[in-house]
């Protein structure tokens, strides 16, 4: 799914593609002396990496870093770099509570995507993004523009195939590989010198998936996510985050002959496919109509057409966080409470 890295330390993990992606945990303590020069002292500088079709160069361990997403902020707080991050932007939840006390230092250039003007103000040495969609025409700023002020753009692998930004106007050809994101997570705490951080991080995350989908076995049910908007419903598609949450407990995604992450389709649509269980993000924002549960839920349910569905007369509802349904860190959580749900409604085996 991504172009290959340059970097010594970022093979990715062997691990069965019904692995999931997974959620942070504490940073290493780190000794006094690494401490004294802002990392371990492991990096060789400079690092050059492909990056999705563009060639970064990291001179140091950056000192400032603008993170454009929820998700890369999460990551870097996860590696205990708050002191590093001088910014960050595009927030659907609030941040993970064990994250809280860090990220009260992180200033908020913006809820949404911030300008680019917002973003050079914060003075970056590396700019990171999960989504390309930042980096697009009509995004914060083209990489190229970035890179000519002399700041590194990094963008997450997880967004990238055939060294092409999926939310940039690529299209995925295959599922989500969890390895991707923890090829970020090795990407990451290289450029900033914690490598044995990074590798903390993943082997937590590693052990909370295998928990997870230990614990609930199969369910062979079929089920639909459906991320925001009552007007053209965004619902996940066959090869993004969601779908490899579906496909991690042996359910099927309805909407899985499509290959956008989250096209936006026709309740018609929706109906006809008719799903047992309904995924209803949970989103603590009010960009779109029906960003939050209870909206969606009294939407559902006083519809003429989707009061029909199954899923509705049944309130077979399981209720997941924004950044839990994205290619996050936040998706172990999403992936736990998937199989809560499931072993709810009594579908698991």
């Amino acid at each position: 799914m991504n172009t290959p890295s340059r970097w010594s330390r970022a093979a990715a993990v062997a691990l069965a593609s019904a692995c999931a992606l997974t959620a942070c945990g504490a940073s290493e303590p780190v000794a006094p002396a690494a401490a004294a020069d802002g990392g371990e002292g492991v990096t060789e500088y400079p690092l050059v990496v492909d990056n999705c079709g563009m060639e970064l160069t990291i001179d140091a361990p950056p000192q400032r870093v603008v993170s454009l997403d929820q998700g890369s902020t999460e990551i870097l707080l996860s590696l205990g770099l708050e002191d590093r991050v001088v910014g960050t932007a595009s927030w659907t939840d609030p941040v993970l509570p064990e994250l809280a006390e860090a990220n009260d230092s992180v200033p908020r250039l913006a809820d949404n995507a911030p300008g680019y003007e917002a973003v050079l103000g914060a003075d970056p040495d590396l700019v990171t993004a999960s989504f390309g969609r930042h980096f697009a025409t009509g995004g914060v700023a083209e990489r190229a523009r970035f890179a000519e002020t002399g700041i590194e753009p990094y963008l997450s692998p997880t967004d990238c195939e055939a060294g092409q930004s999926i939310n940039g106007g690529g299209t995925r050809t295959r599922l989500l590989d969890v390895d991707s994101l923890y090829q970020e997570i090795r990407e990451l705490s290289e450029v900033f010198d914690v490598p044995s951080r990074g590798e903390d991080l993943i082997a937590e995350l590693q052990e909370r998936a295998a928990a997870a989908t230990d614990r609930i076995g199969q369910s062979d049910v079929t089920m639909a996510f459906w991320f925001a908007d009552t007007k053209s419903p965004y619902v996940a598609g066959g090869f993004g985050s969601a779908s490899l949450l579906a496909a991690t407990v042996g359910a099927s995604n309805v909407f899985a002959d499509l290959d956008e992450d989250w096209p936006a389709v026709g309740w018609e649509t929706v109906v006809e496919r008719d799903p047992e269980v309904l995924v209803l993000g949970d989103l603590l924002r009010d960009r779109f109509p029906g960003d939050r549960l209870e909206d969606k839920k009294a939407f559902l349910a006083a519809d003429p057409l989707t009061s029909t569905m199954q899923a509705v007369r049944g309130e077979r509802y399981i209720a997941l966080h924004g950044a839990e349904m994205n290619p996050s860190i936040r998706f172990v959580d999403g992936l736990e409470k998937l199989a809560d749900g499931l072993e709810q409604l009594g579908t698991t085996s």
